[in-house]
């Protein structure tokens, strides 16, 4: 998962705060592509238990990868 949110940080980076509304451009820098970073700023935002942040976390980069395989164009047969 941590590859997905580091190698994708500049999409993911607007989608973050669709997600976790709270969260400021100061937050996002700090975050800075970092799954660790992000859990920890959404335990303190939040109030959230690790595994809870741990658990949004997962769930949503899950769906959102999920979407990126939905919207890439297919390549066509040779």
């Amino acid at each position: 998962m941590n590859d997905i949110l580091k190698g994708n940080w500049k999409q993911l980076h607007g989608q973050m705060k669709e997600w976790w509304g709270n969260l400021t451009d100061d937050d996002l820098a700090k975050i800075d592509g970092k799954r660790e970073n992000l859990v920890g700023v959404l335990q303190t935002k939040y109030g959230y238990a690790k595994e809870r942040a741990e658990k949004e976390v997962n769930d949503h980069l899950t769906q959102w990868e999920k979407a990126q395989v939905k919207t890439e164009p297919m390549m066509p047969k040779k």
